[in-house]
Formats: C-alpha cells, structure tokens, sequence
C-alpha cells in the first residue's frame, strides 16, 4: 500500500504532514511521488488566502477521475481549510468522492477514521470544534537528516483582524520544555545539525504552562544540547519581542541571528484596525535595538497591501517604512478576504487593481533594497549548513548562512550536512553565488 501527501501552507502544515506520514507508515503505508501508485492521497490544506481553497478545490476535481479508475482509493483532506466553520460539511457536498474529513485538533485519529471508512464505504468526517489535549510522541518521518521541524506551541491568541489562525488552530498551548528538549535531543543523536522551532507566536511559549519558563529560557535550554549546531524559530510577534529574548539570542552560540518580524502595514491606523497591538514607532525601535546589540543580523518581514481602508497616504507610509528599515527580505502579499475575520466586514475595501499596483511598487523597492544588503556582502567568508543540490542549478550545491541567506557554488556532494565557510563572490536579490575552496573544511 502506498501514501501520497500534498502539502499546502505554511512551515507547521509541513510538520503536520510529518507526523501523518509517520502514522500512515506504521499502518504499513509506503511513501510514493507518483499519485497513479498511490492507495491513499492526503491533502493537507491550508486557509490562509481564498487561492489555497481554490486550489483544493481545483485538485479534488482531478482526483475525482482517479478515484473513478481506482475505486479502492482513499482519499483524505485534512488541514485548516477543513476546521473552517461548515466548510467540512460544504466539501463533503462538493466532493462526495473523499472518503474522511479530519480537522487540525484531531489528526492522531486518522489510523481509526480511516479503518472507518474502509469499513463502512461512507465519506466520514471528524472535525473537533474545541482543541484538546496536546498528544506526545506521534510518529514523524522526516525526509531531511540535516533539519527539522520541531513544533513547541498550538494556537494563537492574538485575532489580528485579518487572520483565520486563532479559529481554526484554536487557543494557544505550550508543550513542556521536558518534551522539547527531549525531542530535540533525539534529533541531535540521530545527526541532525538544525533545528527550527514552530508556533504561531513562539514568544508566548510558556504563559499557559504552570511551569514558569518563557521562549527565551527554552532557547537557552536548547542551546546546551550537543550535536545541535543550529537553531531557528518561526514566527515572532513584534509586540512580545523581549529584551530578555535579545539577550539570549546574542549571547548564544546556536540560535542563529535571523530576525523574522511580521509588521504587515507601515501606517499606524491600519496597524490598528488590523489589531496588531503596536505601532510602526515601537516596531522601528524594536529593530534598531536588535541591531545594536546584533550588528550582522539580518531582519526579514510580512507586508499586505491593500488592507480595508488603506488609503495611498497609508501606503505610502508603509513604502517609508520599508525604506527606513532596510529589510533583508519581504514576503509581500495582497489581503485577501477571510470569512469569518473582523476584516471580511470592514467597510472601504480596496480594488484589486490598486492593490495589484500598490503590491508592485513594493516589490520593486524591496528587491532593491534585498540586492544591496546582498552585494555589501561580496568578498566575505560566510559559515554555510549545506542542504544538497541547488534547486535552479543540479551541477551546484546550496545552504545557508547563519542569516538565512541561501548561497549557491560548486563542491564535491560529500559537503552535504556540513558546515563550510563560503567565500561570497556575487550576489543577487533572492541569494548569494559563492566559492569553496578544497581547504576551507571545518
């Protein structure tokens, strides 16, 4: 029997789809890339903008004819599309061909809910409207030995206006720092040299523990633990950055010194209907102490244009911003309307063509912006965990640097899993090209 995952979303959806894989082959499952082989196809969904629901939907479409051909073939959708408020009921309607419907809080449950539809031939659906206990030692298969997705914290909080997490991801719950660590230690004794740390704001990790350890104490705790070269975390929210957390982070030998800082909005009234809990002042002083007290980090972000009632004062505040700030990177993003959110009812709502032009003339500034902290850094040697083969080239190798800056150049494929120094000699807007030399193995 054969198991196909399609992932969609962000890092704790890959993580997610993990610990599915872990399950399914404990059932006796065997991973397959080729989706004619496959006795079960799993899409892992995500919410987070109205095209990934118009994907799943696009992709239950196709699926609709294999199932015809292979009427034994099981067929799960899983994910933060599927905890949406009816939407479970909706897709059963839409798509009668898939066979269970799960949501986030209950995953561990698949084994049985899948055995209950082999037993019964109906679609079955199992979406828990309330989040429960925090379930320990499932299964995990990771296909990658040299990182790893270690989530500490379920949930968010914080209902910015925007955003669809805190319904269908439910309140924020810590894992014990015991079971972290103990899962991180297991990582570095089966070789792993990278791990990245997962919740929706890993700066509350620990406020719902009866234990009194924050993110900062758990970042110091993983910080002792041999063989673990690097550590990550993914995502911060600006308002609970603390001083505290600097600390630490400066003073470590592991956590690497990428600043990944959502601000979403330059302009203050927008930051306030979006709910976010700062202002654009608190955010700039924020980056300019992280930089004094971490001269070579770097500080990548979110930003939405278009949000309801963005006016073009509004978004040129945010184009100031950007410009202020210096980032080394941008995801940037239209808003996109989420049922359910604060925002889908605001009044106001911008044309897509403004936001389409507004998004361009974003762009275009930061990749600038992204092109010149890049070029300042040709001519230096730069420590880089290589990952394996570049993505855009076969013939080279790729990784990072401690910043998170992905660095391309020739080797042997024994550098695979290791830390090299990279002499940068080129750079680009997206990465750097650099240059290895036999006797720069450490």
């Amino acid at each position: 029997m054969k198991y196909l995952i399609q992932t969609f979303g962000c890092q704790m959806n890959e993580h997610d789809s993990e610990i599915i894989a872990g399950m399914l082959q404990e059932m006796g499952y065997q991973p397959t890339t080729e989706i004619t082989q496959a006795d079960l196809v799993l899409l892992n969904t995500c919410c987070v903008r109205e095209t990934a629901e118009n994907k799943i939907y696009g992709k239950l479409g196709e699926l609709k004819h294999l199932k015809r051909q292979k009427p034994d073939l099981l067929l799960v959708v899983c994910g933060c599309m599927t905890q949406q408020e009816q939407v479970a009921e909706k897709l059963a309607q839409r798509a009668p061909h898939v066979d269970v419907i799960i949501g986030t809080h209950n995953t561990h449950r698949l084994p049985e809910l899948l055995a209950q539809a082999r037993a019964t031939g109906k679609t079955v659906i199992d979406v828990w409207e309330k989040e429960g206990e925090i379930i320990e030692d499932l299964p995990t298969y990771r296909q990658d030995g040299i990182k790893a997705y270690v989530t500490i914290m379920y949930g968010c909080n914080n209902f910015c206006s925007y955003c669809i997490v805190p319904y269908v991801r439910g309140r924020e719950r810590s894992r014990r720092l015991a079971d972290i660590v103990a899962e991180v230690e297991r990582l570095a004794q089966a070789g792993y040299k990278e791990v990245m740390l997962l919740g929706q704001n890993v700066n509350s990790y620990g406020k719902d523990l009866a234990e009194k350890v924050d993110f900062a104490d758990l970042l110091a705790r993983l910080d002792r633990i041999p063989g673990i070269k690097r550590i990550r975390y993914m995502t911060s929210h600006p308002r609970d950055f603390s001083d505290k957390l600097i600390e630490m982070i400066a003073s470590s030998s592991k956590v690497c010194e990428h600043f990944h800082l959502p601000i979403q909005a330059g302009s203050n009234a927008v930051l306030k209907r979006m709910n976010r809990g700062y202002t654009r002042e608190y955010y700039q002083e924020l980056v300019a102490k992280i930089r004094h007290r971490i001269p070579h980090c770097s500080v990548t972000t979110d930003l939405i244009v278009g949000f309801p009632g963005e006016s073009d004062q509004d978004f040129h505040d945010t184009l100031e911003l950007v410009r202020n700030v210096r980032f080394d990177a941008a995801y940037t993003f239209v808003y996109s309307k989420r049922s359910g959110t604060p925002a889908d009812k605001m009044p106001n709502q911008v044309p897509l063509s403004v936001k389409k032009s507004r998004l361009q003339q974003l762009m275009h500034l930061q990749n600038k912006i992204s092109r010149e902290i890049n070029e300042a850094l040709i001519g230096q040697d730069l420590e880089v965990l290589v990952d394996g083969e570049s993505k855009t080239n076969r013939t080279k190798l790729s990784g990072r640097t401690r910043t998170n800056k992905i660095v391309i150049f020739s080797g042997p494929s024994d550098l695979i899993g290791q830390l090299v120094p990279i002499r940068i000699t080129a750079a680009q807007t997206w990465n750097l090209i650099g240059e290895w030399r036999n006797d720069q193995r450490s």
